[in-house]
């Protein structure tokens, strides 16, 4: 059974970035490929960026340019930076497989962008 936590969430500033972490329990291998979700208060969880076993890339429109999502395999661990945050990057951010399980979703991290 893989659990997934994620961290490095917090509070900063617009402008400001972030680097998330997501640490699953044992070998992502098999939960390939994986992405990061958000949900905002009173929204729907969406994806925001996925990447493959191989480490082919999609991002949200609403992300693009700004995120940059990022595996380790060796350390069963993805990675979402985030640059250049805005208010309506406020969110409680997940991470899972794509498409998700929900045997996999964990508590997730709160990120909160504003001055």
């Amino acid at each position: 059974q893989v659990q997934l936590v994620e961290s490095g969430g917090g509070l900063v500033q617009p402008g400001g970035s972030l680097r998330l972490s997501c640490a699953a329990s044992g070998s992502i291998f098999s939960i390939t490929p994986m992405g990061w979700y958000r949900q905002a208060p009173g929204k729907q969880r969406v994806l925001v960026a996925r990447i493959t076993s191989g480490g082919s890339r999609n991002y949200a429109e609403s992300v693009k340019g700004r995120f940059t999502i990022s595996r380790d395999n060796a350390k069963n661990t993805v990675y979402l930076q985030m640059n250049s945050l805005k208010a309506e990057d406020t969110a409680v951010y997940y991470c899972n497989a794509d498409p998700p399980l929900m045997q996999y979703w964990g508590q997730g991290t709160q990120v909160t962008v504003s001055s």
